[in-house]
C-alpha cells in the first residue's frame, strides 16, 4: 500500500478533519497524521468558518494531494474499492452521495449555533429555532436511512455517511440536544466506535484553545 498522510488542524474543534480522518480509518488506509498548529492563520479561519474554502483535511497519497472531505472519500473509493466506503448497490450508493452532499453543503445554522467542541459540555442548552430545524432534518435523515438499511449504521456497516454525520453526533452530546430514542441510540453507537474514542482521547490532550469557540453559553 502506498505511503499516505493526512494533514489536519484541531481534533477538538474541526468537524471536517474528523470526517476526513474517519474516512481514512474506515477505508483501512495506512496513513500518518500531520498536524497544522492552531496559530496558523488559515487553520484558524477555517475553524471559525471565515474561510471561503477548506484546505484541511488534506490527503497526500503517492505524492498526490487531495483536499475537501468528499473529494478524499471519492478518491479512496476509486483507489481502494474493497474498503466499501460507499454501498455496493447503485441506488443505495446514489442515496449515500445525496445524504453526504446535504451535510457537506447544508446545515449552516447548526454549524454556527453548535460549534464542535469535544471537551465542552452544556447540559440544558437552548437550541433556537434556526438550528432546531437543522436538527430535525438530521434526525429525519437518520430515521429514514436506518429504516431503509436496517442499521445499525446508516448503510449497514460504518461507511462514508456515518463519517459525514459523526461530528453532528458529538455536537448533540456536547449541547445536550434532545433526540427520539432511535436517533439517540444511533448517536451513541457512533460516539462509541473505537475510532471515535481514539480521536476524542487525542483531542482531550490538545492544549490549544480557540477563544471564539469557548464562549460560555
Amino acid at each position: 500500500m502506498a505511503k499516505a498522510s493526512l494533514t489536519i488542524s484541531s481534533r477538538n474543534y474541526s468537524s471536517w478533519c474528523l470526517r476526513g480522518w474517519l474516512i481514512c480509518k474506515f477505508a483501512e488506509l495506512d496513513f500518518e497524521v500531520v498536524k497544522v498548529p492552531l496559530d496558523d492563520a488559515s487553520a484558524r479561519a477555517e475553524l471559525l468558518l471565515l474561510s471561503p474554502s477548506f484546505l484541511t483535511p488534506c490527503l497526500t497519497y503517492d505524492g498526490l494531494q487531495v483536499w475537501d472531505t468528499l473529494a478524499i472519500a471519492e478518491f479512496l473509493h476509486e483507489t481502494l474499492p474493497d474498503a466499501k466506503l460507499l454501498p455496493a448497490e447503485r441506488d443505495a450508493r446514489a442515496r449515500c452521495r445525496a445524504i453526504c452532499g446535504e451535510m457537506h453543503s447544508g446545515f449552516a445554522n447548526l454549524r454556527a449555533a453548535l460549534p464542535m467542541n469535544l471537551k465542552a459540555s452544556h447540559p440544558g442548552f437552548k437550541v433556537w429555532a434556526g438550528a432546531q430545524s437543522d436538527v430535525d432534518r438530521v434526525a429525519a435523515i437518520w430515521r429514514e436511512q436506518l429504516a431503509e438499511s436496517g442499521g445499525p449504521y446508516l448503510f449497514g456497516e460504518p461507511g462514508l455517511a456515518d463519517a459525514m454525520y459523526a461530528p453532528v453526533c458529538t455536537r448533540f452530546v456536547t449541547y445536550d440536544v434532545a433526540l427520539d430514542s432511535e436517533c439517540a441510540a444511533y448517536r451513541d453507537r457512533i460516539v462509541a466506535l473505537p475510532q471515535m474514542r481514539e480521536w476524542k482521547a487525542a483531542a482531550v490532550q490538545e492544549p490549544d484553545e480557540v477563544e471564539e469557540l469557548e464562549v460560555e453559553f
